[in-house]
């Protein structure tokens, strides 16, 4: 079994959490959860990380000398956060682990990058590129020919038309739609429940239906 680290005890950490659950029970690679690392935990969260039965080893430190074959999950959901994170862990040479649900879908001619995670109902369909560390969260979509570059977050019921291009660091947010064949920029926001109808340029937040 390969030892696995999940870096954020969050809310989002936690449901990483339930992925490897499920993925172990579910078959293929067996990951044995040796703990969360944390460089700031709230006292709450400690607390709902004892009562998963699962310890919390200390902060982003606690990697520099993990044990031999150690993988580990940036379990983060804000794209640049886990960005700086990944360039944090990148220095300890740790191999990041990629986690699919058994309820996700990912389709043919799909590919990922390491530290890809997909929540459970997340669909995938085809021919579709994604970078390292993007997340795609619970009954997200996307669809045909679409590029995700590294550190993309999709949230939660999140749509991505076919042909679409998310740039490093973009995030779609709940229940938003991108229509076909555009650009989100690198490190843009859509807001929760908007509507992108035109490319979306680097380093904004757009919002509202249409998005603007």
């Amino acid at each position: 079994m390969t030892p696995l680290i999940i870096v954020g005890c969050g809310g989002h950490g936690r449901e990483v959490l339930t992925i490897a659950r499920a993925a172990a029970v579910a078959g293929g690679l067996r990951w044995r959860l040796v703990g969360f690392v944390d460089d700031r935990p709230s006292e709450e969260d400690l607390k709902r990380v004892q009562r998963l039965e699962v310890p919390y080893l200390g902060g982003l430190g606690w990697l520099h000398d993990a044990p031999p074959d150690t993988h580990h999950v940036i379990a983060i959901g804000d794209p640049q956060v886990r960005r700086a994170v990944a360039m944090r862990i990148d220095a300890y040479d740790i191999p990041a682990a990629s986690l699919v649900h058994p309820a996700a879908t990912i389709g043919p001619d799909a590919r990922y990058g390491p530290g890809f995670v997909a929540f459970a109902g997340a669909r995938v369909t085809t021919n579709v590129t994604m970078g390292r560390h993007v997340h795609l969260n619970q009954n997200a979509t996307v669809g045909h020919d679409c590029v995700l570059a590294d550190f993309v977050s999709v949230n939660p019921l999140a749509a991505i038309s076919g042909g679409c291009y998310l740039a490093e660091g973009a995030l779609v947010g709940a229940a938003a739609a991108v229509l076909e064949d555009l650009r989100i920029g690198r490190d843009s926001t859509v807001g929760a429940s908007a509507c992108v109808v035109r490319d979306v340029p680097d380093g904004v937040v757009v919002k509202g239906v249409p998005a603007r």
